[in-house]
């Protein structure tokens, strides 16, 4: 199963099997993110969440690959795996900024927009393996987005 794995993804720095649990928290976790937005039935539910969670994350991935080729040892050339975040960062932010919608004096989907910027982070966090964190910053995600709902209503809002 392996080698089928291995052979399948190609030539790779990263085991194959580490990819794959990757890019499967990546989706996992963004899919936490999404199921809430999806039970609310908001226009970016639980598949936008998991896809935009996967792409960070195989962005990560890649970026993780790029860096560690043989392709970029010479000294003229300089990679900056930071810079996938950043690109990630505005990628997401185009799309979350495509979820808000104003009209009429009042301004929707603010919250599934953060949540669609949050499903982003939670990808580069699992695409560089960094599962606690991403996990962390799912349960917080989801406090915020579901338990705070209720500090609102309390509040008197809607």
């Amino acid at each position: 199963m392996d080698d089928l794995l291995a052979s399948a993804l190609g030539e790779t720095h990263l085991p194959a099997d580490a990819i794959v649990l990757r890019l499967f928290v990546a989706a996992l976790l963004g899919g936490l993110i999404g199921i809430d937005r999806e039970w609310r039935d908001r226009p970016a539910g639980l598949r936008t969440h998991v896809l935009t969670a996967l792409a960070a994350a195989v962005f990560t991935v890649l970026t993780l690959e790029i860096v560690m080729s043989e392709v970029i040892r010479d000294d003229s050339v300089r990679a900056d795996p930071v810079r996938v975040i950043e690109a990630v960062t505005a990628g997401v932010a185009f799309l979350a900024a495509g979820a808000i919608i104003q009209g009429r004096g009042e301004v929707r989907g603010l919250t599934t927009g953060a949540g669609m910027w949050l499903a982003g982070s939670l990808g580069v966090a699992a695409g560089l393996g960094y599962f606690g964190i991403g996990f962390l910053a799912a349960v917080l995600g989801l406090f915020v987005i579901v338990g705070l709902r209720f500090v609102e209503r309390a509040a008197g809002r809607k």
